[in-house]
């Protein structure tokens, strides 16, 4: 896994972390700094600090293409897969569209169920298509 993978990896178990536990990311974060000698990568925080900037929009474009499903009713680690992928895909000018897709499909693949990569593949494909549209 890549670097930038393993940080992907990070930031969902962190952001998993903070909704579980009902704290901001930042406390999660600050928590691991002080309980375990884990390093934080940079870019662990830039997606953490990403997704938490944006996350009220972020939500409200999920609510909106994800048919058939609420937010709420999502695997937790889902909606947090698809947040990083979407704030990637939408807001970080350094990863291309592609590589966001890919990268939230291998979380899901990897750290979720059996329905989830194709469920993630297709909601951000959509968002991907219709990336123009969204930011403008």
């Amino acid at each position: 896994m890549s670097a930038r993978g393993k940080a992907r990896a990070r930031a969902l178990d962190i952001l998993f972390e903070a909704e579980q536990r009902s704290v901001s990311p930042s406390v999660a974060i600050q928590g691991r700094r002080e309980r375990t000698e884990q390093i934080i990568n940079p870019y662990t925080v830039t997606i953490v600090d990403g997704v938490t900037a944006k996350q009220v929009q972020i939500d409200e474009i999920l609510r909106t293409y994800a048919q058939g499903w609420t937010l709420e009713r999502m695997p937790a680690v889902d909606r947090i897969i698809l947040r990083i992928g979407a704030w990637e895909l939408l807001f970080n000018d350094d990863v291309p569209d592609g590589v966001a897709v890919s990268e939230a499909v291998a979380l899901a693949r990897t750290m979720s169920t059996d329905e989830s990569p194709a469920f993630v593949n297709g909601l951000l494909g959509r968002l991907q298509e219709l990336k123009p549209t969204l930011l403008a």
